[in-house]
């Protein structure tokens, strides 16, 4: 703005124009600017400001809004499916969030649309519960990273009640004019607390010798422990939490014994649903007997899951998708 100076003329409030002004305005650094009514707005002849207004747009066509409506939904429904199959924690961590970008990317373009007016209430209500289901995505997003949930059915789960409203907004929508709204073909089932019981095998081989590997689970959560021989899984077995399971015959060979807690074992997926973690002993064991002419000599091992004082071995953290399933 020009800097305040005294001129001699008045300004005439009731419009406008400068009349019966002599003195030039004075310009300082920027562009000049003209006289008007602060926000843009044109004055009429009478001087008063005429507010604008941005165009409504006009309603779509059936037709014109069930393609806008097909396009979203293919990529909706992809991003959901592709979640639903993801097979390891790390790749649910990365679809989830995709189908949380998905399904808020969507909302706020159809949110931009006008649908036909009869379909208007519906509309709404899809874009509503589109909204509700990406923000327990981005949380449920949150929870996969922390390993609070581990498989997609628990993911489901989480969403709850929200992917629910979305399954009935887009039946809704479609059965107005069969405009292909429903994206929702999967169920989010209740949540549980499956348990295996201790001591019972997910894998049993490489038995038949004379060693045993006691294994005490002292933790809170249920574990699965695997045995690996190379890079072969040759005992995998589930073990309680609070609770011991001795393996006997163990034949001889060397080991990498890797481990899993987590709450509700997926039999179908073989994993735990929700506080899930995967470690590993950093050494590995080795069992071998030897036969001399006066006796028989082999190794016994005991192992726990959990921190003990006075421990000799230490455990590190495996990446998911490293994790022998």
């Amino acid at each position: 703005m020009a800097a305040s100076r005294m001129i001699s003329c008045a300004l005439a409030l009731a419009t406008l124009t400068l009349s019966a002004c002599t003195s030039a305005p004075t310009l300082t650094g920027g562009e000049p600017t003209a006289g008007g009514v602060a926000g843009g707005g044109e004055s009429s002849a009478t001087g008063a400001p005429v507010e604008s207004s941005s165009p409504t747009p006009s309603a779509l066509t059936a037709e014109a809004y069930k393609g806008e409506l097909e396009t979203r939904q293919k990529a909706m429904g992809d991003a959901i499916k592709s979640m639903v199959g993801a097979r390891t924690v790390k790749t649910l961590d990365q679809r989830v969030g995709r189908a949380q970008q998905a399904l808020d990317g969507a909302a706020t373009e159809l949110a931009a649309l006008a649908p036909p007016p009869e379909v208007q209430v519906q509309h709404d209500a899809y874009i509503t519960s589109l909204r509700d289901v990406a923000t327990d995505l981005d949380s449920a997003a949150t929870k996969v990273g922390a390993r609070d949930l581990c498989t997609p059915p628990a993911v489901l789960t989480d969403l709850g009640d929200a992917l629910g409203a979305l399954d009935k907004a887009g039946e809704a929508l479609q059965k107005a004019g069969d405009y292909p709204a429903d994206i929702v073909t999967v169920k989010a089932g209740s949540k549980q607390s499956r348990r295996l019981s201790n001591g019972q095998f997910l894998r049993r081989g490489g038995l038949g010798g004379r060693s045993s590997l006691q294994i005490h689970n002292g933790a809170s959560r249920d574990a699965v422990v695997n045995i690996m021989r190379g890079k072969s899984k040759v005992l995998s077995v589930y073990v309680r939490r609070k609770a011991k399971f001795k393996i006997n015959g163990v034949s001889d060979g060397t080991y990498r014994i890797y481990f899993t807690h987590g709450v509700d074992w997926d039999r179908k997926r073989k994993a735990f649903s929700r506080d899930c973690s995967f470690e590993r002993f950093q050494k590995s064991v080795k069992f071998k007997t030897t036969v001399t002419a006066t006796q028989i000599l082999w190794h016994d091992w005991r192992v726990t899951l959990h921190a003990i004082s006075g421990g000799n071995a230490r455990t590190a953290p495996v990446d998911p998708d490293d994790f022998p399933g």
